[in-house]
This record gives C-alpha cells, structure tokens and sequence, in this order.
C-alpha cells in the first residue's frame, strides 16, 4: 500500500506540474494579445470543483477540479472543450479569441505545447548539471549479453560483448540500445576477444524484441549467490553465499538469465496446475549448487510464487559505473540533445501502436504511474516529469481536433486560404475529436486493468 501512495503522489505532482504549466502557455499568450481568460483550472471541474476563487477586478477565475484528467484554460470567444455554443452567438468582443488576428490565435494555441517542450528540456539540462550522467558502458560489460533464440538465429552468441551498430556505439544497456539493433544492418561485436560483425535486415520488429519472453537480450548475469533472504528454501538447502546454481532438474545453468528462464517454465507449469498436488509438483525442482571445493544436490520446494530465496549481484555490483559531469553551460546544450533524441525515439515507436500487439501496449493512468520508482527518488521524479512533458507536448500537437495540434491545423488552414471554418464545423470537429480521445483513454486504461487482472 505504501509503494502505491508514493507512485499515487508522484504522478499526481507531475501531472499537476506539466498540466499548470502547459495551461499557464495558453494563459501566458491570451494576455500578451488581450484576449480575456474565463477560468484557468488544474483537473477538470465537472459538476462541482474541489477549490476556486477569483480574484478582485479580474476576468479569471482560478480552480482545481476534482477530476485528475487533465486541465483547461477557458478563452472568451474560442470552441474548446467547454462547448460553450452560446457565447459563439454573441457579437464579436475585441477581448475575444475569435477577435483577433490568426497568426496571435495560433501563438495562444501553441502556447501550451511551447511551455512543455522547454520544459522538458531544461528539466533534462539540470538533471545533467546536478547530477551528471552515470551509466555503465554497454562495452564495458565484459560478461556479455545473453540472448534469446530469436537473436541466435542472426548469429548472436551467449557472451557477446555488444560495441555498436554501423552507425554509432552502443552507450548503456537501455531502450534505445534495442532501437539502434531494430535499425541496425550490421552490429559490432567482441567474441573470444576478436571483433567481428553480425550482419541483421535493418528492420526488426521493436515491440516484438522487447516483449519476448525471454527478451531479444539482456546483460548476462552470473548465477553466483551475493546474499541469502533468511527463512527462505535456499538457507534450508544450505545454500551459501559465492556458491553458483549449476543446474536446475537435469538442465544445466550458465547464468542467473537462465536460471530465470528455467523457472518461468516451471510457472507455466503451476499455472495450468488443477490441483494441489499439480501445483506442488511444479514447485518441486531438483537444485545442483555449489563451489570450488564443493557440489551439493538437493530436492526443494519453491515458495509459491517460485522463488528459491537468494540474490545476485546487480550490473551496478558487477561493473564501475562512471559518471559525465556537466557544469551548466555544458548541461544545456547536453540537455536539449537529450531531450531531442527522448523526443525522436518516442516518435520513430508510434508506428507500433497501429499493430495488435501496439494497440495491447496502449497504457492508461495506472500504467505511466507505474513508471515511477517505488520509493520517493527525486532523480528519478524529474526524469519521469520530463518524459511526460515531452510526450504532452507531442501527443497535444498532433492534429486532432479537441487537441491543440487541430486548432492549429484549422488556424493554418485559414492562413492559406483566408478564410475561416465555419463555427458549425468547429463544434463538429471538437465533438468528433473529444470522442477519440475519450475512447483511447477507455482503451489505455482498460488495458491497465486487463494486465492487472493476467488477461494481456
């Protein structure tokens, strides 16, 4: 329950930050040309409002809303998601959005897409300067990498140490280490210490790489004990710390990677267990463990969600990170690259969303606040923030009316032809575009729900 309230709050801060702030664009913008804000709130206010006030003399009126799905800035004389059809009916105001000239419209529209952008990256530029950026390099990892069948089809060994792709180096073992493989026609690498290359068809499937099961690859990690958990199967067995798992049921083990994959067959196992007795079967494993000096054998019952009870080293215990530090000049450059290649990885995915298994990928509240760190990390909250202000100011541009991205569309399209939609067709237009949205949000959290519940 605590780690719940601490991803909770996390996420609630965030999105209250970025929606303040993406809504104060809009705001921002609408003063600078005159143009008259009716209320500016964080989280919607359908029905009732959880706070509000307005100040003396002024023509806003300030809220939270009790509903945690965004925000709106409400802006006399503009179609947005407040319907307000009868103020349209009205003469003209020349305090009204619809007063003024379209290229100062398409400033206000844009607004709060601006603010998020640069949000994003000054928040990655004071991420570098204050904390730098510590990773382990991939080419460090002289253990190598342990790869599924998939990958082992291309050529890929157990133990290949990963260098780069035709077109850069590999930097850490992360997402965009997947990205460069996808694209790569060709992937560096060290094998019993002499360089060679792989040759792969440029265009692996991204989604499918990471959602296999196990994944394309992963650094190879020793099955060798750091520590035993008290009270577990393993401190039964005997098991001590420096010994190595050497085989499980007869299959031999040469990492903790397979020791891993091992038990998850046993969980297929357990899962299609009808009674007791099936299920204590599938608990029941044979273990070879042990050292130099010594090799024991043991018949052990898994805890039910087959854990055997020891740890291993983590990539941090097994190799130095090192750690770029930036001073803040350095950092701001550093920090929009940063946020630029975040910003062109996320766009260069989206064309898997349009494929099954993208569209069971969708995730909803549950799933971004689920991105956040279990305890209370503010390395890591910012990071977060970042991405998703970046991610808002992408997904608020696209040009789907109700989103920022179709008044723009619209605004540049009267631009052109000098002429305007009429109001008839912008209403349209917003209720067809509020729909879309409503029926993502449906199916993204839906999803979260069935993953939730072992559907997907």
């Amino acid at each position: 329950m605590e780690v719940f309230l601490i991803r909770v709050l996390q996420f609630i801060l965030a999105i209250s930050l970025l929606v303040l702030l993406h809504e104060g664009g809009h705001f921002f913008f609408s003063k600078l040309f005159g143009v008259r804000v009716e209320k500016f709130y964080v989280f919607f206010d359908w029905k009732f409002s959880l706070f509000k006030f307005k100040p003396k003399n002024s023509d806003t009126e300030y809220g939270i809303g009790w509903l945690p799905l965004g925000g709106y800035c409400k802006i006399a004389g503009m179609i947005d998601e407040s319907f307000d059809t009868e103020q349209m009916k009205q003469p003209v105001q020349p305090w009204e959005f619809r007063a003024k000239p379209a290229w100062q419209r398409l400033l206000i529209m844009i607004g709060g897409v601006l603010v998020n952008f640069l949000l994003a990256l000054f928040i990655y530029s004071m991420i570098l300067f204050y904390w730098g950026d510590t990773y382990i390099p991939v080419e460090n990892m002289t253990l190598g990498m342990k790869f599924n069948q998939e990958a082992k089809s291309y050529g890929f060994k157990d133990g290949d140490i990963l260098i780069g792709t035709e077109k850069k180096t590999f930097k850490d073992f992360s997402a965009d280490l997947y990205r460069d493989i996808s694209e790569a026609k060709r992937v560096d690498i060290m094998r019993d210490g002499k360089k060679m290359s792989i040759n792969l068809p440029g265009d692996l499937n991204l989604l499918g790489m990471l959602k296999a099961d196990p994944s394309f690859v992963r650094p190879l990690i020793p099955a060798k004990v750091d520590s035993i958990v008290p009270g577990t199967p393993a401190e039964k067995i005997g098991m001590q710390v420096g010994d190595e798992i050497l085989a499980l049921n007869d299959s031999p083990i040469d990492s903790y990677n397979e020791f891993v994959d091992q038990l998850g067959r046993r969980q297929d196992l357990l899962d299609m267990a009808t009674s007791p007795a099936d299920s204590l079967k599938a608990r029941t494993v044979t273990i070879v463990f042990g050292n130099e000096s010594r090799r024991d054998t043991a018949v052990v019952q898994l805890t039910p969600d087959l854990k055997l009870g020891f740890v291993v080293s983590s990539l941090a215990g097994l190799y130095e990170p090192i750690t770029k530090e930036y001073g803040f000049l350095e950092s701001i450059p550093a920090g929009i690259k940063y946020g630029w290649d975040v910003l062109a990885g996320y766009v260069g995915d989206l064309k898997y969303v349009f494929s099954a298994d993208g569209a069971k990928s969708l995730g909803g509240f549950g799933a971004i606040g689920s991105l956040f760190p279990p305890m209370w990390d503010w390395y890591m909250f910012w990071k977060m923030t970042a991405f998703l202000s970046i991610i808002l100011a992408f997904m608020n541009i696209l040009p789907i009316p109700a989103l920022d991205g179709g008044h723009v569309l619209f605004l540049i399209y009267e631009m052109i032809t000098r002429r305007k939609p009429s109001e008839e067709f912008m209403i349209r237009a917003e209720y067809v575009g509020f729909g879309i949205l409503i029926l993502l949000m449906v199916v993204a959290n839906l999803n979260d729900i069935l993953r939730w519940l072992g559907y997907l």
